[in-house]
C-alpha cells in the first residue's frame, strides 16, 4: 500500500511540474529562479540519463516495463513491515512511471531541473525519485548486511 501511495504521489508532482514547464517554458529556455544556483530549463530529452543512449525510445520502454514489473513483484514481498522499503520502492516506481509517460506519449522526457552552478545535467522529478529512492534502497541494504545473522 506504501508502494503505491508513493508512486502515485510521485507521478503526480512529476505530471503537474511537467505540464507546467511544458505550457511555460519554450524549449530551451531558461528561467531564473534562484540566482547563481537554480534555473528551470526547459529541453526534451530523447535519451536517458545524462542524455545517454539517444533516440532509443523504444529500448527505453521495454526496459522501464521489465523494471516496474520487477519493483512490483519484489515490493510485494520484501516491503511487508519494512516501511523504508516500500519509501524506496515506490519513489522508484513513481518516477519510472513519470518517464514511461513521456516517452509513451512525445517520445522524449522532459528536463527542467537546472542546479547549472552545481550539477552540470538536468533532470525532472522523475529522475529525482529513482535517485533518491536507489540511494534508499542501497541504504537498507548496506544497513541489514551490517546486522549479525541472528537479528536478520
Amino acid at each position: 500500500m506504501i508502494i503505491a501511495i508513493v508512486a502515485a504521489l510521485v507521478f503526480a508532482l512529476d505530471r503537474v511540474t511537467k505540464i507546467l514547464v511544458r505550457t511555460h517554458v519554450p524549449s530551451g529556455t531558461s528561467i531564473q529562479v534562484i540566482p547563481g544556483l537554480l534555473r528551470i530549463t526547459s529541453i526534451h530529452n530523447a535519451g536517458a540519463a545524462f542524455g545517454l543512449l539517444q533516440h532509443q525510445t523504444l529500448f527505453f520502454i521495454a526496459v522501464t516495463i521489465i523494471v516496474i514489473g520487477l519493483i512490483i513483484t519484489y515490493g510485494r514481498r520484501a516491503a511487508r513491515g519494512q516501511p523504508l522499503l516500500a519509501v524506496a520502492l515506490g519513489l522508484q516506481l513513481g518516477g519510472a512511471l513519470g518517464n514511461l509517460y513521456d516517452r509513451l506519449l512525445h517520445g522524449t522526457v522532459i528536463d527542467f531541473i537546472n542546479f547549472y552552478r552545481v550539477w552540470p545535467f538536468i533532470f525532472n522529478v522523475a529522475d529525482a525519485a529513482i535517485v533518491v529512492g536507489g540511494c534508499l534502497f542501497a541504504w537498507i541494504l548496506i544497513r541489514q548486511d551490517d546486522r549479525p545473522a541472528a537479528n536478520r
